[in-house]
């Protein structure tokens, strides 16, 4: 029987990352929903190609002319994540990817805790504002969560079997974005397209500019420090231009245990969809040779 899959945000770059995924394992996976703010055209090729019945569209007028100019699709149209727990049953999707944008990501995560076996989230928001609440629901509902964000799911990856306690540091790596080498004279001069041009990773617009002004490093911080039960002073940022080097955590043993990858966010993106295979990242079905960049040392 094939693995339901819901894709929250598939038409931004997690979520088309995620579909580009699943494209390569249809036999495996059947995706029941889909959502988008305003791409309707983006969300509808993508339920054709992989059949999804289910659309939930945020953007009202989006909305409204999607449903008035498909009335005969067998497409059902939405307009509001409540539909979320009313459209499936407790634990009956395997897996669902939460990539959406601010605050409004919140309760399609609280959502989707109810009718998933595991929830992967990218939402920094939601993360950060209401972290007390999506732990409590995790726990309530035994709903795995793993953290997408290539530093906080390489930071899950090394100490997921360790004790916070045993941990003595966490550094967190930052490429320090498009303008790491500008002197204060050229800062004045930079435009938004000089800001939407981050080195190594290919993301949305609000994420390369919070990236532009190291403001979404701060975020991660914050994010580790709620997500993995620790304080601030023991999460340091480390300036790594190449973006290989994901995380690295010194356990008090003197052990120093660091994740790196390629800087491509499929990596983080496949190891959650396969977390129940330990070897997920050499699937030779998906062929991605990338994927076998991914390592522990």
């Amino acid at each position: 029987m094939k693995k339901k899959i819901i894709v929250l945000g598939s038409t931004g770059s997690i979520g088309k990352n995620t579909i580009k995924i699943l494209k390569k394992d249809k036999a495996n996976f059947s995706i029941e929903l889909l959502s988008t703010n305003k791409n309707v055209n983006k969300v509808l090729a993508q339920a054709k190609e992989f059949n999804v019945k289910n659309i939930i569209i945020n953007d009202f007028t989006s909305y409204i002319k999607a449903k008035n100019k498909f009335k005969k699709s067998k497409i059902n149209f939405h307009n509001s994540f409540m539909i979320l727990d009313k459209l499936f049953k407790k634990k009956e999707i395997f897996y669902t990817m939460v990539s959406v944008v601010g605050i409004d990501g919140l309760d399609p995560t609280m959502r989707s805790i109810k009718i998933s076996q595991n929830v992967a989230i990218t939402n920094k928001e939601s993360l950060i504002c209401g972290w007390n609440l999506i732990e409590k629901e995790l726990k309530k509902n035994k709903t795995n969560f793993f953290p997408v964000d290539s530093e906080h799911f390489s930071i899950f990856s090394l100490i997921k079997n360790e004790k916070e306690s045993f941990v003595e540091k966490i550094f967190i790596t930052a490429s320090g974005g498009p303008f790491l080498k500008y002197s204060y004279s050229s800062l004045s001069k930079v435009k938004l397209k000089d800001a939407l041009k981050h080195p190594n990773w290919s993301m949305g617009k609000k994420i390369s500019i919070d990236s532009s002004t190291m403001m979404n490093k701060l975020f991660e911080v914050i994010e580790a420090k709620k997500i993995f039960n620790t304080s601030y002073d023991k999460i340091e940022i480390l300036i790594h231009p190449s973006s290989y080097i994901h995380a690295l955590i010194k356990f008090k043993s003197g052990i120093t245990k660091i994740l790196h990858h390629e800087p491509d966010m499929r990596i983080p993106i496949h190891n959650t969809i396969y977390h129940e295979n330990k070897n997920s990242f050499k699937t030779k079905s998906l062929n991605l040779k990338i994927l076998n960049n991914f390592s522990i040392c």
